[in-house]
């Protein structure tokens, strides 16, 4: 990939990073002190509550890509991020267009039969399923709080076996992933890698005036985001809070293009207000054109690099594709997940809104810094719509 970007005539460096490839055992881990926890309560409260405490609270900020605690106790190893600077620094803004290069294992957890309970949870519970293994720990605290204050009855008792035999099912499923084999992982995210690459050099050739575009490939997302988590503390020094957008392109091989406005494996965190709206006004504009972008708003309980960095404290979002009435991206850590089943037309859609959006946002940067040769402001609808889209309109 690097090769790629370089022969597009961009500057690219490869940086080493270090990644937990075992992240699945991390989670067990975690799994398994919680559910000791619930069982050690029963005899010895304190310790018991202890135990699950510290299983949550680092189990909180690893899901999200924060400090790591119970991690370090894992081994590492080296991976790669590779890095490809703008060509505009002195502009207002840093865009940083983001895709994985690692690609995921398959497991149960990703099978036709848990894709199907996970449907059935998703429309049950009032948070998404991926939060269930964090809130089964979180929750038995209260419980054991309760019992350290003496209070041990019949109905707690049945109260705190739930949470724990999710807990101990979450373990078995976490090893079990860790032990199955690496999918190919052509829509997650050789998909997204591509038209990162490809709008690289649709924007080299008509650079926008406002935005420093960056092309940051990152490893190690497949085990906690550690990729982009490493990047944004590497770079830290150059990255302005206020002045840099990532937008991270993942699983855009088939179905309609969504734009990420909150996601998150334990809460939500809300992504990038203001390129929700742009996105908003594109989608509405495209909608009185052709719809071929058939594209909306997502919130969702998984996480892509952009939660990585705005945990990290930038502006963050992402563009991914999803088929009707599906909650995972097409293949989502299968083996079927394989270059003949990516849709080029979905590939096409995803780079062609993503285009749409950048220019939108080049376009809103211009009208907060007024020149001699910026165009008179109009609307935000108006100046997101595709070019097409606006001649329309002018006609009319």
């Amino acid at each position: 990939m690097a090769t790629r970007l370089r022969a597009a005539g961009r500057r690219t460096e490869i940086e080493p990073i270090y990644v937990h490839p075992q992240a699945q055992l991390v989670w067990a881990f975690h799994c398994l002190l919680a559910f000791a926890g619930s069982v050690l309560s029963i005899s010895v409260p304190v310790a018991g509550f202890a135990l699950v405490l510290v299983a949550t609270t680092s189990l909180y900020f690893d899901l999200n890509a924060g400090r790591h605690f119970l991690r370090l106790l894992f081994f590492r190893r080296a991976s790669q991020n590779v890095v490809s600077r703008g060509e505009n620094p002195k502009a207002p803004v840093k865009l940083i267009l983001a895709a994985h290069l690692d690609a995921a294992r398959t497991g149960i957890l990703f099978g036709k039969t848990a894709d199907r309970l996970t449907k059935r949870i998703s429309g049950l519970l009032p948070f998404p399923h991926t939060r269930l293994l964090f809130w089964s720990a979180a929750i038995l605290l209260p419980m054991l709080g309760a019992r350290m204050a003496g209070v041990d009855t019949d109905g707690l008792a049945i109260l705190q076996i739930v949470p724990t035999l999710i807990l101990l099912v979450s373990a078995y499923l976490f090893v079990d992933w860790r032990l199955s084999q690496v999918v190919l992982g052509a829509n997650d995210d050789a998909s997204g890698v591509a038209v990162a690459i490809s709008l690289a050099s649709q924007l080299g050739e008509d650079a926008p005036r406002n935005l420093d575009v960056w092309v940051v490939l990152t490893g190690g997302e497949e085990c906690g985001l550690e990729g982009m988590r490493s990047f944004v503390r590497t770079h830290k020094d150059e990255l302005d809070p206020f002045k840099t957008i990532v937008l991270a392109i993942d699983s855009v091989g088939a179905g309609d293009v969504r734009w990420v406005v909150s996601e998150g494996m334990t809460v939500s965190f809300d992504m990038d207000a203001r390129i929700a709206q742009l996105s908003e006004a594109i989608a509405e504009a495209d909608r009185e054109d052709s719809n071929r972008y058939r594209a909306g708003p997502l919130k969702h309980g998984y996480a892509t690099d952009a939660l990585a960095a705005r945990v990290g404290g930038l502006r963050a979002s992402a563009i991914t594709c999803l088929e009707p009435g599906q909650i995972t991206p097409a293949n989502f850590h299968t083996p079927q997940d394989v270059p003949g089943a990516i849709d080029p037309q979905a590939l096409e859609r995803a780079e062609s809104f993503t285009l749409d959006l950048i220019r939108a946002l080049d376009r809103d940067l211009a009208r907060a810094r007024p020149t001699e040769e910026t165009p008179s402001a109009t609307s935000p609808a108006e100046e997101a719509a595709p070019a097409r889209s606006r001649r329309r309109r002018r006609k009319r």
